[in-house]
């Protein structure tokens, strides 16, 4: 009678971690921080002074297709954020008047911000149940960015599409 011999099956790559609890319980975007999607997008910051005029402030948003920019003192310290929904609700209110209000009629005082080292899905969250679509990177006192979230929809598509690639390459060898 012959016998079968069972080898076990060996894998080409033994670096292979399709499997591997790793990649079972990190999170998508569970390694990126805020500071990685800085680096990404880059680290330019808009702000305008608490005394500006509305119609200023527009301008900002406008010419640097933004949603939002910090609201400073002249020390530099943020005191505010200003966004489009801010002044959207400006016109609401003060039909006709909004354009000759000050920033710091509008202005929402009380700034969410993430540090640099604020992972990508906490920073979702905080968006998310905060409704708010902007958050400045804070590290300290000092303002390193300012964070859409386009910006992380953008990096976590970069990151999905660099996924998908080196999936590729594995099936095709």
């Amino acid at each position: 009678m012959h016998r079968k011999t069972v080898h076990p099956i060996e894998h080409e790559n033994p670096h292979t971690h399709s499997q591997s609890l790793e990649s079972n319980t990190t999170p998508p975007g569970g390694n990126a921080t805020a500071a990685t999607v800085l680096d990404a997008k880059g680290k330019q910051i808009y702000s305008v002074r608490p005394a500006d005029s509305i119609h200023h402030a527009s301008e900002v948003l406008k010419e640097h297709n933004i949603g939002s920019v910090l609201v400073r003192d002249q020390n530099g310290h943020v005191v505010g954020i200003l966004t489009e929904r801010d002044i959207v609700r400006g016109f609401a209110d003060l039909p006709g008047d909004t354009y000759t209000k000050r920033v710091d009629e509008l202005m929402t005082t009380d700034v969410v911000s993430c540090g640099p080292e604020e992972r990508l899905l906490d920073m979702l969250r905080k968006m998310t149940d905060g409704r708010f679509r902007h958050l400045p990177v804070m590290d300290g006192e000092h303002v390193v960015g300012m964070i859409s979230i386009g910006d992380v929809v953008k990096y976590r598509l970069r990151e999905l599409e660099y996924e998908a690639l080196k999936l590729k390459q594995m099936i095709v060898g």
